[in-house]
């Protein structure tokens, strides 16, 4: 069932709710700068497994609205619960990739794991993506300036210079172009405020306020959130468990589709 739920007067975020009578819910929060349909490999599996998989297209991306404010995680995850409520969700996993996860972290926090039984944490951009003073695991934060720089000047080629570095091992051009659409999708103001919203916003914070059992899936070879951001959320977070995949990069749900959809099934369970 695909559908749009208004967050906002002039917002409409699109959802697309995959076997909707299933056993357990599984709500996807996609990362910059794709949408839902980057998880295709375990929406092919999971509802075949009696889960009912949610995946939602963040604002400014995919087939959502694109409006030119309100992309920072505080509103972000304001969308996320109007989308629980609207759809009266309880009991279910959340889970979040890159930066669906800091939104999904900040969800946590701001309203207190509201209608969350589970956390799953994919490659999250958190605690900290960029370089801080006493956090220096990230990124250096020029990185992400000229990306912004380059999605005001040449977005295209931005998502071709982007597409490998979400991957370990070198990517086909189908790969390439299947990344480039998806990203070609969102706004490109969105695209830009995101990528400032994760070089500036912090989730120190947040951690500590999660409250439920969290599973952390990352993978060792990740270049856009290192490894290091894992073994800090699971410093960060009480009751939580961090699987290191050995094979992959940031997109570990491609890389190793198969160990990715059975851990989160057996968390899931």
């Amino acid at each position: 069932m695909e559908y749009t739920i208004k967050t906002e007067q002039d917002v409409s975020i699109f959802i697309n709710d995959i076997n909707p009578y299933g056993k357990k819910t599984i709500f996807f929060v996609h990362g910059w700068p794709l949408s839902h349909r980057a998880f295709e490999y375990q929406f092919n599996v999971l509802p075949k497994m009696g889960f009912r998989c949610i995946g939602m297209d963040t604002r400014g991306f995919g087939n959502s609205s694109k409006p030119f404010w309100g992309y920072d995680y505080n509103r972000l995850a304001e969308d996320v619960r109007c989308v629980i409520d609207t759809m009266k969700l309880r009991n279910f996993v959340l889970a979040g990739h890159s930066m669906g996860g800091a939104t999904v972290i900040r969800y946590m926090s701001r309203f207190n794991g509201y209608g969350v039984s589970k956390l799953a944490l994919f490659a999250a951009a958190a605690p900290s993506l960029t370089m801080r003073p006493d956090f220096p695991y990230g990124l250096p934060k020029e990185e992400i300036t000229k990306i912004i720089q380059s999605v005001y000047n040449n977005r295209p080629q931005m998502l071709l210079d982007t597409a490998p570095m979400f991957f370990h091992n070198p990517i086909t051009k189908a790969l390439s172009d299947w990344f480039f659409q998806l990203g070609f999708e969102a706004a490109s103001w969105a695209t830009a405020e995101c990528a400032k919203t994760f070089r500036d916003e912090s989730l120190f914070t947040d951690l500590p306020r999660i409250q439920v059992p969290t599973l952390i899936l990352h993978g060792i070879h990740d270049r856009v959130c290192l490894f290091p951001l894992a073994e800090a959320m699971k410093r960060g977070i009480r009751n939580s468990r961090l699987v290191p995949f050995e094979h992959s990069g940031h997109s570990l749900f491609f890389e190793e589709k198969n160990k990715f959809n059975m851990e989160l099934v057996r968390f899931a369970e």
